[in-house]
């Protein structure tokens, strides 16, 4: 008896063991390791918080890492507005999130408030609980009227990005109304970043002209913004044969006017103003509705999606390398950052395209991948190297969830995610780099309502 009461001890203990074990590697295979997998970020309209994953980089396996949805069910107004657009600095160190101002918020003597936040991202991949929130600095206008001078709300839009170096945040702003319902022009919302700390820059929020007048429907509504690269991708050859910039352009698309502006960035203090040998901030016409605008990571070709007629626009950028158009320097040259319409923009997408918003280019500056808001997919383009014109990719499209909003691409070229607003899911790609071709990875569930996306 005495023996069978030990094995059975035994055997008890054995199992305690052996579960012990198997916990503890499933503990392991749940941890976010910093140096094997990637990480996203996304925002929650339904629990108004941001969400984090992490991924394997091999297998693309995803694990909710804070947040999850079966977390935050009973939650609402987290952070006081609703999150938009979401970015992570280069390091993956800290998270940036556009608040924007929603009504379901308020309470009693709280009001839901606009502005941005940061949130230190931990070694496990959570998310700290965010910074006290920074608001955007008014856009002080003339009266055309009164001829008074007004401090007026900014709009921002839901689109933000940062520079390569990770000093700087670029939000671009709608165009508005003042208390009187006179129109005021958009404008474009600069913030310097340091580990967490937001400040918005002297002068910001800069617009096209230095004194901006209220008036009928003004044309500078901007819906997006992209920022020329200072540090190329490590993995693509083909950028390293290029000098590298040792100036910024910010080029913000303006979805009333129907053309792209060009401002020229104080890479020191971040303010915006005329392009280098230009006397004024620069513009360029595109197709209609533009709704987003990217750059090649090899600083020689600007896209815009043309929203109205389902078409991409292409230019060269007048770089001062052998990548620019001769067009940059006939008869004169040009001033720096101009754009040149490539032959045969604008590039129609393939048939059943809806919507043309967010667009990506991957690291190696082969392809194009353009968010459709209204038919839920994502457009494939593959993009000539020599004249940055567009084809449509063998594989021209894939489905994405409903009402899609946001497009992430990780830097190395291995993954693609989209949030869909309506199916409260992220969607997943693998690239395959020879092609472009995106193989759709299951989705992944998400808090409701989610919208910002950034992948690290």
């Amino acid at each position: 008896m005495e023996m069978d009461h030990r094995m059975t001890r035994f055997r008890w203990l054995l199992g305690v063991l052996v579960l012990s074990g198997i916990g503890l590697l499933v503990a392991c295979a749940t941890n976010f390791n910093r140096s094997t997998d990637g990480l996203v970020v996304t925002g929650s309209w339904g629990s108004n918080l941001l969400e984090s994953f992490f991924f394997g980089l091999n297998s693309g396996s995803v694990t909710a890492i804070g947040n999850t949805p079966i977390d935050t069910a009973s939650l609402t107004c987290v952070l006081n507005g609703a999150p938009t657009a979401i970015v992570l600095d280069p390091a993956g160190a800290y998270a940036y999130a556009i608040i924007q101002a929603y009504t379901p918020c308020n309470s009693g003597t709280v009001t839901s408030t606009t502005g941005l936040m940061s949130f230190k991202v931990n070694s496990d991949g959570t998310l700290g609980t965010g910074s006290t929130q920074v608001a955007f600095n008014n856009e002080n206008v003339t009266n055309a009227s009164t001829g008074g001078v007004e401090a007026v709300p900014v709009v921002p839009s839901t689109i933000m990005v940062m520079d390569t170096a990770g000093k700087y945040l670029f939000v671009a702003d709608r165009a508005t109304t003042d208390s009187t319902g006179l129109y005021v022009p958009g404008a474009i919302s600069v913030f310097a970043v340091s580990s967490g700390t937001i400040t918005e820059v002297s002068g910001s929020p800069f617009y096209t002209t230095p004194t901006p007048i209220t008036s009928a429907q003004p044309t500078n509504d901007f819906s997006a913004v992209a920022i020329t690269p200072t540090v190329f991708p490590t993995q693509n050859a083909v950028c390293s044969e290029y000098p590298l910039p040792t100036v910024e352009y910010l080029y913000a698309v303006d979805a009333r006017g129907y053309q792209i502006f060009e401002f020229g960035v104080n890479m020191s203090t971040g303010a915006l103003g005329n392009p280098s040998g230009a006397t004024s901030v620069l513009s360029f016409p595109t197709d209609q509705v533009p709704n987003g605008v990217t750059v090649d990571p090899c600083n020689r070709f600007v896209y815009v999606s043309d929203s109205l007629t389902n078409k991409i626009s292409a230019y060269t950028m007048c770089n001062g390398s052998t990548t620019q158009s001769a067009s940059c320097t006939i008869p004169t040259t040009l001033p720096a950052g101009s754009l040149i319409p490539v032959s045969g923009s604008p590039f129609s997408l393939t048939a059943g395209a809806n919507g043309p918003g967010p667009l990506v280019v991957d690291a190696f500056g082969n392809y194009l991948y353009v968010l459709e808001l209204l038919s839920n997919q994502i457009s494939i383009l593959n993009v000539s190297p020599v004249t940055g014109a567009l084809v449509a990719n063998k594989i021209p499209t894939v489905t994405t969830g409903s009402e899609p909003k946001a497009i992430g691409l990780r830097s190395d070229d291995s993954w693609l995610f989209v949030s869909n607003f309506n199916s409260a899911t992220l969607s997943e790609y693998a690239i395959t780099p020879q092609t472009g071709t995106l193989s759709a990875a299951p989705t992944i569930q998400t808090d409701n309502y989610p919208w910002g996306i950034a992948v690290k």
